[in-house]
């Protein structure tokens, strides 16, 4: 089978950052679909693999977390999937990605494709779908669905993967106001059409920009880049016993400025139930069916906002490049080999 993987962590410049490989297709193990890969995303993941996580020796890593395509074989234990279904997903990161023409991934992280959207369109949803829902729901312990909640979330990086689906279930599952920030005039224009009630620019200090739209506090802040950088902001404008949660990896992260206001902070990673194979990883795949139910009902849209040819490490490359240079907004998506 075809694939695109790397031997070698490094900068996207050298010439074998990423390959085109042929390899062996391999069999499911018991609760694994194997699956012909018809679309995938790259996320900021995929680059900080590529940059600093080597493979063991002689041994080639394939990159890639999210994907939509169609189930191909079954393992002896899956219950809830047949060859031929559509599916999609974001895999897990202690095992082979994406990039590949056929792939193993574990049922109970895999959801019914959304009928109405296209495998690319499909494709630009998974991981930062399920990220964005545990985040809101989970960690921030918004209630789901509920309209007459109130107060006021602050999404820092409004116009990246996560923070437009953060955007569009808070806006349209829950009574929050939503802000999200932004910092250029095309970036701002897509918060506000994912649903954002207000826009700041997060090159300014945050608190300002929260003053020029009337708000003096925020309940809830979702941390999705630079928290550190952010942080006294954060705490000047959360409310007591507000709740930050955070997905960015921070080098350090002191949060002795949130103890007087009691404020919890919460860490967020859509792999931890892969990584430890915890007892609710098949929530992911009930999440996954209830995203795809929402986008086919018309209240959750795709973030694809490039095509950018078949899988192959050339294309791979390009798109790595522009999430380095900090210049995309959505999903960037490859389809086919």
């Amino acid at each position: 089978m075809k694939a695109v993987g790397y031997r070698v962590a490094g900068p996207l410049s050298a010439d074998d950052s990423l390959v085109d490989l042929e390899l062996p297709a391999t069999q499911p193990g018991p609760h694994d679909l194997r699956v012909a890969i018809k679309a995938v995303s790259v996320n900021p993941a995929d680059v900080q693999m590529r940059a600093k996580m080597s493979p063991p020796e002689g041994k080639v890593r394939i990159l890639g977390f999210d994907a939509a395509g169609v189930v191909d074989a079954v393992g002896s234990d899956v219950t809830l999937f047949k060859p031929g279904d559509e599916v999609f997903y974001a895999g897990a990161m202690d095992r082979p990605g994406t990039n590949s023409e056929l792939h193993l991934v574990d049922e109970r992280v895999v959801g019914r494709k959304p009928r109405a959207l296209s495998f690319g369109e499909a494709a630009a949803l998974p991981l930062t779908s399920i990220a964005a829902w545990e985040l809101l729901f989970e960690r921030l312990a918004i209630p789901y669905g509920v309209k007459t909640q109130s107060g006021v979330l602050l999404i820092i990086n409004g116009a990246g993967g996560v923070g437009s689906i953060l955007t569009q279930l808070a806006r349209r599952l829950t009574g929050l106001t939503v802000v999200a920030t932004a910092s250029r005039p095309e970036t701002e224009a897509w918060c506000r059409s994912m649903g954002a009630h207000h826009v700041i620019n997060h090159h300014h200090p945050l608190g300002r920009g929260l003053n020029e739209i009337g708000i003096q506090e925020v309940r809830y802040v979702a941390g999705l880049t630079d928290t550190d950088r952010h942080l006294p902001a954060i705490a000047k404008a959360i409310a007591p016993h507000g709740r930050l949660a955070l997905i960015d990896d921070p080098h350090v992260l002191d949060i002795v400025s949130l103890k007087r206001k009691s404020v919890s902070v919460h860490w967020e990673l859509m792999f931890t139930p892969t990584l430890y194979q915890t007892p609710d990883m098949i929530m992911q795949h009930h999440l996954l069916n209830e995203v795809g139910a929402l986008a086919d009902a018309g209240l959750l849209r795709t973030t694809l906002t490039e095509e950018a040819g078949p899988i192959n490490a050339f294309n791979l490359k390009r798109v790595h490049a522009k999430i380095e240079s900090g210049g995309s907004i959505g999903k960037t998506v490859l389809s086919g080999f």
